[in-house]
């Protein structure tokens, strides 16, 4: 027996049964394709669940990927339309350049345009001296910021990646870089910008991915002699989204694009926020309480056709029930594992009834009333 839903609850969940059975199944023996690079990771954007890698704690030259942690520090300390004053000495930077010219002035969100977009290393060190008065400052803050964000093998010794004894991350590092820098909404616009005009100049974004790949976000290239190609990509599709990383990678433009087109065939998200339940509530002011998920609750799960999503929920409550409470949860079941599981919580507060308080023998009934009634029950497959 089903806790009741409500009407609207009801239409959700016919729209949420549509989404988690839009998708053809994966074939169960799909497998990742090869790709050429020495160290690679693909993952679920928001979870952070990783669902390939190859050598990805392994140790190495990140080249030009560095400058989104440049970006991500810059924002974080700097304003946008902050102005900087170009020194002859940051247009003297080896490697690739945006073309700065000395006692020209840029605004930051102009240097991240050339930091991003064409991977301008003199528009690393204007930014770097700008906002921490000095490189070796600012990847103290790019070291401090990597040390928050769980990046354990991963050590910056400049803004701009040329390579550098004490400079390195690994794939995995880079990942977790990645999807906090997706999480800033001006970061993000900039990296999947892909052309921009600044000082008369167009500049446009060295991401090929960004033309060629299907929901491609942006984010990062890099190339040194010694690093190799590195790339450093998000891509979205329907309702998932997914970070790709590749070090000392040949061919990773079409390594990227297969591991895209095999992460998104293999793996879905599922959304579970709009799904809501109804608890039967005892003395209280109103006959039942709502039960949901936060609003951007979602599982990411393999789309091979075991998805099974199970919601755990009291028989009934006494009242009072509180917003915000625990409920109860709900949970995916992805290849026979659980896969991830979300809280459910009351919406609304209902007070106790002071004019209906229950003896002994009435909660006694109204608990014999309920025995039936299952405390685990499936959402999808439905009944």
């Amino acid at each position: 027996m089903r806790i009741r839903r409500t009407e609207a609850a009801a239409f959700l969940l016919a729209a949420f049964m549509l989404a988690v059975g839009a998708a053809q199944p994966a074939r169960a023996e799909e497998a990742p394709p090869r790709v050429s690079a020495e160290a690679a990771v693909l993952a679920d954007l928001d979870s952070g669940t990783v669902i390939y890698a190859l050598n990805e704690n392994r140790r190495m030259l990140i080249a030009s990927t560095t400058k989104i942690m440049t970006a991500l520090v810059a924002l974080e300390r700097c304003g946008l339309g902050d102005e900087v004053e170009i020194k002859r000495e940051w247009t003297l930077t080896e490697g690739s350049s945006m073309h700065l010219r000395a006692g020209e002035r840029r605004t930051v969100e102009e240097l991240l345009y050339g930091l991003l977009l064409v991977s301008g290393n003199d528009a690393a060190r204007a930014l770097a001296c700008h906002c921490a008065g000095g490189e070796e400052a600012f990847a103290a803050l790019m070291n401090a910021k990597a040390s928050e964000l769980g990046m354990a093998d991963t050590r910056f010794a400049n803004p701009h990646g040329l390579d550098q004894e004490g400079h390195y991350s690994t794939a995995s590092d880079m990942a977790k870089l990645a999807r906090a820098a997706m999480k800033n909404p001006e970061l993000a616009r900039i990296a999947a910008t892909r052309e921009a005009v600044v000082g008369g100049a167009v500049l446009k974004n060295h991401n090929r991915l960004l033309w060629s790949c299907q929901g491609a976000l942006g984010l990062k290239t890099g190339y040194t002699k010694a690093a190799g190609r590195a790339l450093v990509s998000c891509a979205k599709r329907g309702g998932t989204s997914l970070v790709c990383v590749t070090l000392n990678d040949p061919d990773d433009w079409d390594d990227h694009a297969a591991l895209y087109g095999w992460g998104f065939s293999a793996y879905k998200t599922v959304p579970a926020g709009e799904l809501s339940f109804t608890v039967p509530i005892i003395t209280g002011e109103a006959a039942s309480a709502e039960a949901r998920c936060a609003p951007d609750a979602s599982f990411f799960v393999k789309n091979d056709g075991s998805l099974k999503i199970e919601a755990e929920l009291p028989r009934f409550e006494y009242a009072p029930v509180y917003e915000g409470q625990t409920a109860g949860r709900l949970r995916v079941i992805s290849g026979g594992k659980t896969a991830g599981e979300v809280p459910l919580r009351y919406a609304a507060t209902v007070r106790l009834d002071e004019k209906a308080p229950l003896s002994f023998w009435e909660k006694l009934r109204w608990a014999w009333y309920f025995a039936n009634r299952h405390s685990v029950y499936s959402v999808y497959p439905p009944y």
